[in-house]
């Protein structure tokens, strides 16, 4: 219940759900009520377990392991078509590329049970230029809950997208219209940062709303025009730091998952502190690292972080 709450509240940013123009409803409220024999009896008997196996999203998971529960989606999110067809008329469903053997699976049930005829679409993944999945970082997934990712972080990721990546995200994720960003298609270096920065500031206005999107980029022009501080920079207070090792206390910021992977930050030379480079995997936080504006922790090249005692 929680989660169907915050994904309303997110979507709600792009989607009006004011006087029941749009509807949210949660596919608990049958799925959970099913009597197992009777499911695999009315609805498994119309699913070809040949035919399943030749989707492609199992024939991947096949490889790797394919449990039980991973091979009943097709069938209840098919049972999820049905249902919101039969309580609501609903004769589209939509989904990423990913989802295409499901809703197949969805539009199959429908005509079998109830002789309906209901449609799919689906949008392209948003992979980068290596055709991998967009939306991890070195610190892991990239969130649309500011409490797990902040604005100025969301921010920052579209800043720091791959050149080869701009076009596209802008053509895919943006209202910017579509003569302005061909004719982006053709700049190169600086004009290409501002065109990032296009990027980051319409994405973050459609999640976070307008304020946010301001407030993010005003933020990001000053640590980058002041060496790396901000009023508004994301900052982590930690009591404690003076004497905590400084692979530590990278995890306890919340800029690296693990301390391998801070170990291995420092290692390659990518971690600053206050303007200088530190390289020292055994270190630990010193009362002279603290001034005071806090302590600057710069990760590899744009990612600024300050931490302060209080």
């Amino acid at each position: 219940d929680h989660n169907c709450e915050c994904f309303k509240q997110q979507l709600s940013r792009v989607i009006d759900f004011s006087d029941d123009k749009a509807i949210m409803v949660n596919n608990a409220d049958w799925l959970l009520d099913l009597n197992y024999v009777e499911f695999l009896r009315d609805i498994g008997s119309c699913f070809s377990v040949n035919k399943m196996l030749t989707a492609e999203c199992f024939k991947q998971r096949l490889e790797k392991g394919l449990s039980f529960l991973e091979f009943n989606y097709m069938l209840m999110q098919s049972y999820d078509f049905l249902m919101l067809n039969r309580k609501y008329d609903c004769k589209i469903e939509l989904g990423g590329d990913d989802q295409w053997s499901n809703i197949l699976g969805g539009i199959d049930l429908c005509r079998r049970k109830d002789q309906k005829q209901v449609y799919g679409m689906t949008f392209t993944l948003l992979t980068n230029s290596e055709g991998k999945k967009m939306g991890k970082t070195q610190s892991g997934a990239v969130w649309l809950d500011p409490k797990k990712t902040t604005p100025y972080d969301f921010y920052q990721y579209w800043v720091n997208v791959q050149d080869a990546d701009v076009i596209k995200c802008l053509k895919l994720l943006t209202f910017v219209p579509m003569d302005e960003i061909r004719k982006m298609e053709k700049w190169e270096g600086k004009e290409l940062n501002e065109a990032k920065r296009i990027l980051a500031y319409e994405v973050t206005k459609l999640v976070h709303g307008e304020e946010e999107a301001e407030k993010a980029k005003k933020t990001a022009e000053e640590v980058f025009a002041k060496g790396g501080v901000s009023a508004d920079m994301p900052t982590s207070v930690i009591p404690d730091v003076v004497g905590m090792g400084v692979l530590d206390m990278l995890v306890k910021t919340g800029l690296l998952p693990s301390k391998g992977e801070a170990r291995r930050l420092v290692q390659q030379n990518g971690l600053s502190i206050n303007d200088v480079k530190y390289n020292d995997v055994n270190g630990v936080v010193t009362e002279d690292m603290i001034t005071d504006e806090g302590m600057i922790i710069k990760k590899g090249k744009k990612t600024f972080h300050r931490v302060v005692t209080q």
